[in-house]
């Protein structure tokens, strides 16, 4: 079964991307490449149980087991050593990347509190944007009672798009829910 947003960015958005850029060449036009999801967690250095945790809590929004993130250096102010787990993270290619972008635009977002829309100011300057949120329980998939303890995540969305336009265009016709763009005002 070929996921939602991947049908519609071969049948329409490809197309629209093409013409609109004006390129000619069908490997030139962007597409996506790959999502990746962090969780950072500081607070697993004085318990482990809350990487376990984070870790059960990205596995059920990803779909997929993710890898453990490890200390590069020791910082004895956080008592922090090299090689000790802080995090996870998981990438997401293929039909997965799809979904998971669908569940994200279409469900996610708009369950976030005061939520206006996502900065169009976040990209890279290659077309790769990022974006974070604050806590993870604004996923369907994680049973309140289970993870009590808010956890913040960033999702990196990596694209072929060689400018930060092109990323842009891209992503709002996958339904990305930007801030709209301000308007300069002229003074009278």
């Amino acid at each position: 079964m070929v996921p939602r947003l991947q049908e519609r960015y071969q049948n329409e958005i490809r197309s629209a991307l093409a013409e609109q850029l004006s390129i000619k060449n069908p490997m030139a036009i962007p597409r996506l490449s790959k999502i990746t999801i962090n969780m950072g967690v500081g607070s697993a250095i004085a318990d482990k149980k809350n990487l376990e945790l984070a870790f059960d809590a990205m596995q059920d929004i990803a779909g997929q087991r993710p890898v453990r993130t490890l200390a590069r250096k020791s910082i004895a102010g956080f008592k922090l050593r090299e090689g000790m787990a802080i995090g996870c993270k998981v990438t997401l290619r293929r039909q997965r990347m799809y979904e998971f972008l669908d569940r994200l635009v279409s469900i996610v977002l708009p369950r976030v509190r005061d939520f206006r829309g996502v900065s169009r100011k976040a990209f890279d300057g290659q077309g790769n944007y990022s974006l974070s949120l604050t806590e993870q329980l604004v996923f369907p998939e994680l049973n309140p009672d289970k993870y009590t303890k808010p956890q913040g995540m960033n999702i990196t969305i990596v694209t072929t798009a060689r400018t930060d336009e092109q990323g842009l265009l891209m992503l709002e016709m996958f339904g990305m829910p930007f801030r709209a763009a301000k308007v300069p005002t002229t003074a009278a």
